[in-house]
């Protein structure tokens, strides 16, 4: 039973290991090294090529005894730069309806810090009902909710040209799944509240250097 449960471990981190690697990397390099956004994705894609390729590596040899020709590692870096390409720009670029409260938040998710669009988009492959309900704001909008305007909303357009923190629905949901996405979040680097404002919700946000203490 023991080695069962260090097998499903092993096999667990194994395929996680990537997407840490690219999203907590990603907001290392923005956070601790201040780096532009576009420079932090792909310094974070970089690393996770390189982790990547180590895998393919490690099992080529396992399979073949060899580490094979330089032919085969061109196209082994060729086949990760194609699947991560690909991945990215998925997950930077569409967001589903079923995954929005409107076509007008639907609209605001290029509006978002690429790095936030990442972790939001990979973690709906494991919670499909995942349901952003707000995004990118302006200072009317409080007027409009009822709620006093913030001075330092990382709701607002940073000077980053981009919006730093987004709104997720965490009613009808379990209280389980709320704190495993909640879990999530801030093992990735951002930081995460619990507003009930207008509705409850999870307020996500990935720091900024114009707001550093902005929620």
């Amino acid at each position: 039973m023991k080695n069962l449960v260090f097998w499903i471990f092993r096999i667990s981190l194994f395929l996680v290991l990537p997407f840490v690697v690219l999203i907590r990397g990603s907001v290392y390099l923005h956070k601790n090294l201040e780096v532009f956004p576009r420079l932090a994705l792909l310094g974070g894609l970089a690393l996770t090529f390189v982790l990547l390729f180590l895998y393919l590596t490690f099992f080529y040899g396992r399979v073949t005894g060899e580490w094979g020709s330089s032919g085969s590692f061109k196209r082994r870096a060729i086949i990760l730069m194609v699947f991560l390409l690909t991945y990215c720009g998925y997950a930077l670029f569409y967001v589903s309806g079923a995954n929005v409260k409107s076509p007008a938040v639907a609209s605001e998710f290029r509006s978002l810090h690429p790095i936030l669009r990442l972790g939001i988009s990979t973690v709906i492959f494991v919670d499909p009902s995942l349901l952003i309900t707000d995004a990118d704001r302006r200072p009317e909008d409080y007027d409009t909710m009822g709620l006093k305007r913030k001075s330092e909303s990382l709701h607002y357009r940073q000077d980053s040209g981009y919006v730093h923190a987004v709104d997720i629905r965490t009613n009808d949901r379990s209280s389980l799944r709320n704190w495993l996405l909640k879990l999530y979040f801030r093992s990735m680097g951002f930081n995460v509240l619990r507003h009930v404002g207008t509705a409850d919700h999870l307020h996500v946000s990935l720091y900024s250097r114009q707001a550093p203490y902005g929620k």
